[in-house]
């Protein structure tokens, strides 16, 4: 008797769901994300409703849309949707967080040296503007264990420390932080913890309620594949009071007709496109339902993929993996190979020679980054890739460091 059990897809079955073009090898999804068709097309279709009669639509319809939405997110997220709400992405969220607190001259804000330049800079002018001092907790990179984060966080707090924004995955090096000692062992000591959880959402299994942190704020638009603009800020309810959007529109005050104000405040900020948000549902549904096994089965795919891929660079290039694997989830960081991860081959300015030559010739998307003065590739792994696009890498990085001889 035949199976009733859908085929597992092929990276180029699930290609096709996806607008990456297929004349290119598309690594880095960590990025921007990439939006599946159907995704793209439910968005299409809200705003076409919204067009034709925009009052009915943002005066009448958003509230109960948005509400809809946040539920099936927050179902996704482990969260409680009165705890939830919407921004345009994790950076504007990091910001909504620093810039809705009170900073005393002597305050310590802690961020480690993992963190993304984007946030840390919101950190450095909020620290500017107020007399609050920025602590880096340096952590060390390549790493044996997830022990020597919460060590080197840890270390760095002092009494005067405030605030602890703290990455979730990390940016340029791809590790998975061990986020819930770090917050148990920070907020135990009274320190709230803000939570970077950019590229969380669709690589890492979520519950945000047991993780207990003060603050998350995560994208929609990288691995869960929503569109751009969509991304949530998840606050304590005993923090919620104190926290305000960046653009302060109608919510801040007046009736809230039985919706928490934490709602009303960031749910309209001003005229914008809400569609973005939601077509979550439709991308957390989609993918759902596009592999056996559900959402587990992605996540699991995807980091399989990238260790694959991290071992089958490693091997080529003759180099050591940077980190455990306990410490990948779908992006891996990658020693170049010779005298390409040598300080004097680093460039002092991007864009970085070897990710141009890569991407002009191969037509390779990868991004190239420079770290503790040496240089490191950066691999993303989703559904719509392969094995052989990480071959293709491997082979134009060895052609390339042949021609490139060493510099001095």
């Amino acid at each position: 008797m035949p199976s009733t059990q859908p085929a597992t897809p092929t990276a180029r079955d699930l290609a096709t769901h996806w607008k990456v073009a297929q004349n290119i090898t598309f690594l880095n999804h960590g990025s921007f994300g990439a939006c599946p068709d159907i995704v793209l097309d439910a968005q299409a279709q809200l705003r076409a409703r919204m067009e034709r009669n925009p009052v009915q639509f943002l005066d009448r319809d958003l509230e109960p849309l948005l509400d809809a939405a946040r539920a099936e997110l927050c179902a996704f997220l482990g969260a409680q949707p009165q705890d939830l709400a919407w921004v345009a992405n994790a950076t504007a969220g990091v910001n909504s967080v620093l810039r809705s607190l009170s900073f005393a001259p002597g305050d310590e804000i802690l961020v480690t040296d993992h963190g993304y330049n984007a946030c840390r800079n919101a950190v450095e002018y909020v620290a500017q503007t107020t007399g609050a001092r920025v602590v880096v907790a340096q952590v060390p990179f390549p790493l044996a264990s997830g022990r020597q984060v919460v060590e080197a966080v840890t270390a760095a707090v002092t009494p005067r420390t405030r605030l602890a924004l703290i990455d979730h995955v990390t940016s340029p090096t791809g590790l998975v932080w061990p986020i819930q000692p770090i917050v148990d062992t920070l907020q135990g000591q009274g320190i709230d913890v803000l939570v970077d959880g950019a590229h969380g959402p669709g690589m890492v299994a979520l519950d945000l309620d047991r993780l207990g942190a003060a603050y998350y704020t995560g994208n929609c638009h990288k691995w869960t594949c929503g569109p751009k603009g969509a991304a949530f800020l998840h606050v304590r309810r005993d923090r919620q009071p104190q926290l305000h959007p960046l653009s302060i529109s109608h919510g801040f005050q007046g009736p809230t007709r039985g919706r928490p104000r934490f709602w009303m405040e960031f749910d309209w900020t001003g005229t914008g496109d809400p569609t973005a948000a939601l077509c979550v549902p439709v991308a957390l549904r989609f993918l759902d339902g596009l592999r056996p096994g559900g959402w587990p089965a992605w996540l699991a795919a995807n980091r399989s993929l990238v260790l694959q891929a991290r071992d089958l660079l490693c091997s080529a290039w003759r180099v050591a993996p940077a980190c455990p694997d306990e410490l990948i989830g779908s992006l891996a960081t990658v020693a170049l190979p010779g005298h390409l991860h040598d300080p004097d081959d680093a460039p002092a300015l991007p864009p970085d020679p070897l990710a141009a030559h890569l991407w002009q010739v191969h037509r390779i998307e990868v991004p190239v980054m420079t770290w503790g003065g040496h240089r490191w590739l950066r691999v993303s792994a989703q559904g719509y890739n392969h094995l052989p696009q990480y071959a293709k890498l491997a082979a134009a990085v060895l052609r390339f460091a042949a021609a490139a001889p060493p510099v001095g």
